[in-house]
């Protein structure tokens, strides 16, 4: 699984988390979309290894107060569904 969310992560396009995060009803400014993007291609590895510790509140202050509540929901969503695969 590890090797799949690799690949996916590896051709992520900044455009490919904007749609994501449109059809999740999350619009992000410019700098939330690109701190997230950022985030996401240089910690990826350390949040899946480490899920459990992960702490998305260390974030609040680079996203609106609805965005992150909705991203905040997401991660939980996810984690639920697919955590038991990593």
């Amino acid at each position: 699984m590890f090797a799949l969310i690799e690949r996916y992560i590896n051709n992520l396009t900044i455009n490919d988390l904007n749609n994501l995060a449109i059809t999740k009803g999350i619009g992000l400014s410019e700098s939330e979309l690109n701190f997230a993007y950022n985030f996401i291609k240089k910690n990826w590895q350390s949040v899946l290894s480490n899920h459990g510790m992960f702490d998305i509140d260390k974030y609040r202050d680079k996203f609106s107060e609805d965005n992150f509540n909705k991203i905040k929901k997401l991660i939980k969503e996810y984690s639920i569904k697919y955590g038991s695969y990593l």
